[in-house]
């Protein structure tokens, strides 16, 4: 939350960062709590200020208190229901703006994926996995961030449904399988390729760029 509200972020892991935010409301108000010190940070370092200008510094940062939805600060207007075909805004340049215009490649029985790199050279990945498929074990070459947009999957680190982020490292090793009932449907930005275990998925690796 630091990283993004400093702005610190590779634009496509900020873009899954602005995701969860979205829907999460205490992720939001950890955001909006460290975008306020760093708004407080930036005014004491700069004490030549005008008093004009510290009043409009403030108002702006109550306008973005008030767009996180930060307790006290109420959006005056409701949000319009969700179109359940719209991706999140956040992943129209990566991936389009509708799940059904998504062009899925295949990558195995009951798994497809779209692979795309962003302007900071990290790759953006969605996955679309069958209910009841299991990964092939994997660990990670840098850092990963993954949303789920639907369905869930249970790996070692615990369970992960709609809404909630894993944030991963070269540290971790895993085997994400899908939870019975839907497909899951996640989206990943990947600083370095993962790393496979298994001959098969190593040379199959390639293929799929990932």
């Amino acid at each position: 939350m630091i990283s993004h509200a400093a702005g610190a972020l590779p634009p496509e892991m900020a873009a899954i960062v602005a995701i969860h935010c979205e829907g999460c409301p205490e992720c939001s108000r950890r955001l909006a709590h460290a975008e306020d010190v760093g708004g407080a940070l930036v005014e004491l370092q700069r004490p030549e200020l005008a008093p004009a200008r510290k009043v409009q510094l403030r108002a702006e940062m109550l306008e973005r208190l008030e767009r996180v939805g930060l307790p006290g600060h109420s959006p005056t207007q409701e949000a319009p229901p969700p179109d359940p075909d719209r991706l999140p805004a956040a992943l129209h340049p990566y991936f389009g703006s509708s799940y059904r215009r998504l062009r899925w490649r295949w990558m195995g029985p009951g798994m497809h994926y779209i692979r795309t790199t962003g302007p900071s050279g990290c790759t953006m990945l969605m996955l679309r996995i069958g209910p009841g498929k299991s990964m092939p074990v994997h660990g990670h070459g840098g850092s990963e961030i993954t949303q789920i947009l639907q369905g869930a999957y249970d790996d070692a680190l615990g369970h992960f449904g709609v809404g909630d982020i894993a944030d991963l490292d070269a540290d971790t090793k895993h085997q994400p399988v899908t939870s019975p009932g839907v497909p899951c449907i996640c989206v990943a930005a990947l600083e370095a390729p993962l790393r496979f275990p298994g001959w098969l998925a190593r040379t199959l690796q390639p293929v799929f760029g990932i």
